[in-house]
């Protein structure tokens, strides 16, 4: 690379000194007075005028294949490009910051009347395929739900590091109540953490979601205000129950007015930062592969239904979605699974012979 574009450029430059395309200069001497321009007047920082420098020096080498001199580049020619990229495994994201840069070199040409249009103006990237929720299987789920952690696995809880000290078995036990009871009610209802830690013991005036035991229901203020009521399912209940009972045994006696149902020793209302320490310590404690994280079990509460009922409008419902379109996202999931049944079971989906019995 010759040393005009390898350095940093001259910093005698003045910041006043408006860079302009040179007449009649080369493709690099014009990649040089851009990056000149954005080091000086767009003042962009060095890792981003690093970046622009490769992206240009690609369209360059380009255009030289092409054969075309940068100032005649027109739109068929970026989008023959922007095809490279995309072949050579670039994301949409990706392609996108390179057109972004190129667009801006050629509207900086297109200012000193350089060019007659921008040949970048019209081209957009292709769009990146939103990737799909992170879902446990069914008998992840289970397995994290049937988990009930030993004294070495619940001793260490981030929230209680200044607690006082209290009998190991007792303490441990008061813990594994509390985290199988979030754990239970995570999966069974897909509430959002915030949802989860925003809940009172029993409903009040000012209560911004409480559990009903008797109904078999918790009540949740979801997003943009809006109110729902979801079914718990038994475990969670007998869980739920659980821990109710021993809530606030050990606690500061001031304690006893707290309302939040979930609650860390000092008695105060649990984080959504513990709440996903919690989980990610116990999902490894339960030999689970990756760590799980509260929405992980959002999302796998809503595709094990929509797998087991089909109704994805009852699934919009019990998630709180505004719009079907966000809740569509599962039926992928739920393909997926489907997808994983067929090719196990189906005598032609790994293009056998299906006269083999």
């Amino acid at each position: 690379m010759p040393a005009t574009l390898a350095d940093n450029r001259s910093m005698t430059v003045p910041v006043s000194s408006g860079a302009q395309p040179p007449v009649g200069g080369d493709d690099e001497a014009l990649i040089a007075a851009y990056l000149d321009h954005v080091r000086f007047e767009k003042r962009l920082a060095e890792r981003t005028i690093a970046l622009y420098r490769q992206h240009l020096l690609a369209l360059a080498q380009y255009a030289r294949e092409a054969p075309v001199d940068l100032l005649q580049v027109h739109a068929a020619h970026v989008r023959r490009w922007m095809a490279r990229l995309h072949s050579a495994g670039r994301q949409g994201r990706g392609i996108a910051l390179v057109l972004s840069c190129w667009r801006g070199f050629y509207t900086w040409l297109g200012h000193a009347g350089r060019v007659p249009a921008n040949p970048v103006a019209g081209v957009r990237a292709p769009r990146s395929a939103k990737p799909l929720p992170k879902a446990l299987g069914v008998d992840e789920a289970m397995r994290l739900a049937d988990f009930r952690a030993g004294a070495a696995a619940v001793a260490a809880d981030p929230d209680d590091a200044d607690a006082p000290a209290e009998g190991a078995d007792g303490g441990d036990a008061w813990l594994e109540a509390r985290d199988a009871a979030m754990v239970e009610l995570f999966y069974s209802s897909g509430l959002r953490v915030s949802e989860l830690t925003s809940l009172d013991a029993a409903p009040s005036d000012t209560a911004r979601g409480w559990i009903d035991l008797d109904e078999g229901e918790v009540h949740v203020l979801g997003k943009g205000g809006k109110r729902r009521s979801v079914p718990m399912g038994k475990q969670a209940v007998h869980a739920l129950t659980a821990w109710l009972a021993v809530r606030l045994s050990g606690l500061p006696l001031a304690a006893g007015s707290e309302r939040a149902l979930f609650v860390g020793r000092q008695g105060t209302r649990l984080t959504r930062q513990a709440v996903w320490q919690r989980l990610r310590q116990r999902s490894l404690a339960a030999g689970l592969p990756t760590p799980v994280h509260p929405h992980m079990l959002r999302h796998s509460f809503a595709s094990h239904v929509l797998q087991s009922s089909g109704d994805l409008r009852a699934v919009q419902e019990l998630l709180g979605h505004t719009s079907i379109a966000t809740t569509q996202v599962y039926t992928r999931l739920d393909f997926q699974h489907l997808a994983k049944a067929y090719d196990a079971a189906h005598p032609r989906a790994r293009g056998g012979d299906s006269s083999k019995k």
